[in-house]
């Protein structure tokens, strides 16, 4: 079996997993076009804990993890499988806890609604230490690598561009200046797999990070993705644009996406 690719998507907003726009139809797109996973392992932007801990649930419930939004979307299921098995060899290492209590959160469940909407994928998180900091959270990503040896997709669910405090709801399609700087190295060091500047970038200034990601959980994701390629991984870009000023909806492929089924 040849290794799975990993991808990195910028998920935006919940309301996403109910509409149908170029964003969500290239999700779609990339669910008929990558080889079918084993299972998939999400590391998502809303699962923040104390400490690394590891969805070993069999059948993980759909987490509705927002406000305010309109009513269907707060009926949507997503009964996909578990992963358990899966789960129990990345809890090998000491440090990941093992939990039963979670689910798929919208971080998860609003992307794979639309790459496998039978829901007949497995699927399982593996939650962000908010205790790591940049490089440990990329050793991680490391370590997880050889999921994709057992035919696991590693999807990082997060934005690579995420600031709320600075929506610009008037211009649904435009970006910032800072937003498209960050962005734009970002993309950088990602065609040049360049995980160290990945790891520390806020040596692209303090204050672009901080305006680019006043919290950092939906930046986290990337470097699980990063940390689990290397050199030899193609890189390419299934989505690219901007959501209201601040969010990047940039996705990120690494590796080879045509594995037979």
């Amino acid at each position: 079996m040849k290794k799975m690719p990993v991808l990195f998507v910028g998920h935006g907003s919940p309301m996403n997993a109910i509409e149908h726009n170029a964003f969500t139809e290239s999700l779609s797109a990339l669910g008929a076009r990558l080889p079918r996973p084993k299972a998939v392992c999400v590391v998502s932007a809303h699962w923040v804990t104390p400490g690394t801990q590891v969805l070993k649930s069999q059948h993980p419930r759909t987490i509705h993890d927002f406000h305010g939004f309109p009513k269907p979307l707060y009926e949507v299921q997503y009964p996909a499988p578990g992963a358990p098995e899966e789960a129990e060899k990345v809890a090998s290492d000491p440090e990941i806890v093992k939990d039963e209590t979670w689910g798929l959160d919208h971080g998860a469940w609003s992307v794979l609604r639309h790459m496998y909407p039978k829901a007949d994928v497995p699927a399982f998180q593996l939650s962000l230490d908010e205790r790591r900091g940049f490089k440990e959270h990329l050793a991680l990503g490391r370590e997880i690598r050889n999921l994709r040896e057992r035919g696991v997709l590693i999807l990082g669910s997060g934005n690579i561009v995420h600031n709320l405090r600075r929506i610009d709801w008037e211009n649904p399609h435009a970006a910032y200046d800072w937003a498209r700087e960050f962005d734009a190295k970002v993309k950088t060091a990602v065609d040049s797999h360049d995980a160290g500047s990945l790891a520390e970038p806020q040596k692209w200034g303090e204050a672009l990070l901080a305006t680019a990601h006043p919290t950092v959980e939906h930046y986290l994701p990337l470097l699980y993705c990063i940390g689990s390629t290397d050199e030899r991984d193609a890189v390419s870009y299934p989505y690219e644009g901007f959501d209201f000023g601040s969010i990047s909806m940039r996705a990120v492929l690494f590796g080879d996406a045509s594995v037979a089924r």
